[in-house]
């Protein structure tokens, strides 16, 4: 398995925690987003979205979308699992999951947040003091308002399962803090948060330990 993307990038942080979780090798093919290196040809010949992550497999497949990588992995390769058994249980981990996928990420990516200072001539300021956090703030109230309502939270999002919806959370909470969000507000995602990146599957993976960071 080759994985691209980008060390900050939370979806390939996303892929990098389901494959370490799973114990599935992987080598790391670094594409910089500030250099632009996901509009050159050679990755939009892997990805025509011009997005990363991408999965290539050793049969040369290339998969995309984070989510629906994480579902395939999980579908190829079923223990340990990232979704349960249940349909119950797993409508509530897809719409954790898609809560940050979904209502928080794409309000916050990195090409949304070019966009605003580009076409509208917002201030750096302006963007990573208000419209970022801003939208953080939004969206994980409606993360924490669902985990409470939902009660089924214990160590991770669902009971003491680790699930798809830590591995997306994981790394958006990593970003809301590089950008110095004040999560005080969010004592259960939080909670969830530290004990998710406790485990040695997402330190291994986590930003700082890739050949790109830095």
């Amino acid at each position: 398995m080759e994985l691209y993307g980008f060390f900050r990038s939370s979806t390939s942080f996303r892929l990098r925690i389901a494959l370490a979780w799973k114990g599935i090798p992987f080598e790391s093919r670094p594409v910089s987003l500030p250099k632009m290196e996901h509009q050159a040809a050679d990755f939009l010949a892997k990805n025509p979205q011009g997005l990363v992550p991408a999965l290539v497999d050793d049969a040369g497949r290339v998969f995309t979308q984070s989510m629906a990588m994480i579902e395939y992995l999980d579908e190829v390769q079923p223990e340990p699992p990232l979704l349960p058994a249940g349909a119950e249980e797993r409508w509530y981990v897809r719409a954790a999951s898609q809560i940050v996928g979904c209502e928080i990420h794409p309000l916050n990516n990195v090409r949304v947040l070019k966009y605003l200072k580009n076409a509208y001539g917002l201030s750096d300021d302006r963007v990573n003091k208000g419209w970022y956090p801003h939208w953080i703030a939004e969206g994980l109230k409606g993360m924490e308002d669902f985990l409470l309502a939902q009660r089924r939270h214990g160590t991770y999002c669902l009971g003491d399962t680790f699930t798809m919806a830590d591995v997306c959370l994981i790394p958006q909470i990593y970003n809301a803090q590089r950008y110095n969000c004040d999560l005080s507000a969010f004592p259960t995602v939080m909670k969830l948060f530290a004990a998710g990146a406790a485990l040695e599957a997402v330190k291994k993976v986590e930003p700082s330990t890739q050949p790109d960071a830095f």
